[in-house]
């Protein structure tokens, strides 16, 4: 493959799009925020800043969509490539994948953005073949596995921000801000809920108060619960919440006490749990090796 090729990558959010051309070495040549406003304004924008003849001159060879979702990933559906009932208003429904392949006449791979962070994380050492977990904590949870260079197939996706966490101690009274679900663990610790209980971001708190403790030790639930069901050889944690200074470290200390010596060795914890190495990236590249999948 040689660096003439170009491909588009995409990464939905639902605070922004970030959009990247990349050559055929996998270098991201230039990249665009767009604000995520109405879908027909959100994708107008998308479509114009692509399809600038001096970005491509000689064209895209496929095009990587890594999204917010829930989605519809079923090739045979024919709401493939589409965004399903989602908390983000307005966007219920919303085509993505088929617009960008009518749009510049190249195929499109279609995934959810936390399954993309996590294929790409799982390319970059040997843990391929044993499983990588990627969370996301921001506007929303989300979580994706990969193995052996592949996601896990089923009805849908995994919905690993809305399962049910316990309760903590001190954190009875709220009801969760989950419109589907109320006290689902998004409910209780993404970036929206932390502002509803206490007024701001946790980046914006003080270190010693008590919200940093109560979303490391939801968060913390969930690493040991993929623990006993997956059994991954990391869990990688990202996301604008995921910046608060010490969370990582919470969630570590958290995940281990509820393992209590049997689904994570404390001495590994560190190399289990960790933060993106790709960093703020992740998503983006695992949005590149699905537009080059999809150009095969």
């Amino acid at each position: 493959m040689t660096d003439e090729a170009r491909y588009g990558c995409i990464e939905a959010g639902g605070t922004k799009f970030v959009c990247a051309i990349a050559d055929g070495r996998g270098a991201l040549l230039e990249r665009a925020r767009i604000p995520t406003t109405t879908p027909e304004a959100t994708l107008a924008a998308v479509l114009a800043w692509f399809g600038r003849t001096e970005a491509a001159p000689a064209g895209y060879r496929g095009f990587g969509i890594a999204s917010f979702g829930p989605v519809e990933l079923d090739p045979s559906s024919p709401r493939w490539g589409s965004i399903l009932d989602t908390p983000k208003p307005g966007w219920s429904g919303t085509p993505l994948a088929r617009p960008i392949e009518a749009a510049f006449g190249v195929p499109a791979g279609f995934e959810t953005d936390v399954n993309a962070a996590a294929l790409a994380e799982a390319e970059l050492d040997d843990i391929r073949a044993k499983g990588v977990v990627y969370i996301t904590v921001g506007t929303g949870i989300g979580g994706g596995f990969a193995s052996n260079g592949a996601t896990i197939p089923g009805l849908r996706h995994a919905e690993m921000g809305h399962i049910f966490p316990p309760r903590h101690p001190d954190d009875t009274a709220f009801p969760g801000c989950c419109p589907f679900h109320g006290a689902c663990l998004e409910g209780l610790a993404s970036g929206p809920a932390i502002h509803a209980r206490w007024g701001r971001s946790l980046s914006e708190l003080p270190t010693d108060h008590p919200a940093h403790a109560i979303v490391a030790w939801y968060l913390g639930h969930l690493a040991g619960t993929l623990m006993a069901v997956l059994s991954p050889a990391r869990i990688v944690f990202g996301g604008g919440v995921m910046h608060a200074p010490g969370l990582l470290a919470g969630v570590r200390a958290a995940a281990t006490a509820f393992s209590a010596g049997y689904l994570i060795d404390a001495a590994a914890i560190a190399d289990i749990i960790r933060a993106p190495r790709l960093g703020d990236d992740a998503g983006l590249r695992g949005a590149l090796l699905l537009a080059q999948r999809a150009a095969r």
